[in-house]
């Protein structure tokens, strides 16, 4: 049954959508995101100097993934700042999977690195906070794949919930899996190896860095699904 309640987006009641200051800055932040989630990846993999040892790559594939791939992914669907010329919604849906695609895809061989370091050193496997918190979430990307499944084949799987409401479960724990991937790569700020690469006031910017996409893509998923006031006529 249509409903008849509209939702209006944080701000807009308050006319806050027309004022020019307040467009400009939104821009400007998803842009920054754009370029930090860049910028991390890229530094990151010229740190970890890929090819000179199988862990070398474990920081490349993550960055990859959870850094670049996972950020685009969401980012592609605001007005402000995208770097996709895609305008339709379909395209853009079809960028969202093959980014998230990408994601488990890279963050499965960051792991497969990480496992091959770790048994040929015989070092213990999960023993640190950034290691337990990579596990859960590459677990938590697994469910998060599983659960857009849910939402393009929602009457093949004949579920009861609403698509709507799938689209809302799917956004929110899209949110929780980004969040925990922030959490995970500020962790490895504190790894023995990245410690001992980045030192000084670099590491405070590098440790602070990922917060700031962390931020766009909450005002982003937030600002999109959360309910607002009735609208009224």
């Amino acid at each position: 049954m249509p409903s008849d309640v509209e939702y209006s987006p944080v701000g807009e009641g308050l006319g806050m959508r027309d004022f020019w200051l307040y467009v400009w800055l939104r821009r400007a932040a998803v842009v920054s995101a754009h370029v930090t989630g860049v910028g991390l990846t890229l530094i990151i993999s010229l740190l970890s100097r890929p090819g000179t040892s199988l862990f070398s790559w474990h920081p490349v594939c993550m960055s990859v993934a959870y850094c670049l791939c996972m950020t685009e992914g969401i980012l592609l669907f605001t007005a402000e700042g995208s770097p996709f010329c895609v305008k339709s919604r379909k395209g853009k849906v079809r960028l969202h999977w093959l980014c998230q695609a990408l994601v488990l895809v890279s963050a499965a061989t960051g792991l497969g690195f990480m496992v091959a370091s770790k048994n040929v050193s015989e070092l213990p496997h999960l023993i640190t906070w950034h290691s337990l918190l990579g596990s859960c979430t590459l677990a938590a990307s697994i469910l998060q794949a599983a659960c857009g499944i849910s939402v393009v084949f929602q009457k093949q799987l004949r579920l009861s919930s609403s698509p709507p409401r799938l689209k809302l479960y799917h956004a929110t724990c899209g949110l929780v899996v980004y969040l925990l991937a922030t959490v995970t790569v500020m962790s490895a700020m504190f790894s023995d190896w990245f410690q001992a690469t980045v030192k000084g006031m670099s590491w405070w910017a590098f440790l602070l860095l990922p917060l700031f996409p962390a931020l766009v893509v909450m005002n982003q998923i937030t600002n999109a699904y959360l309910p607002r006031k009735k609208v009224t006529s």
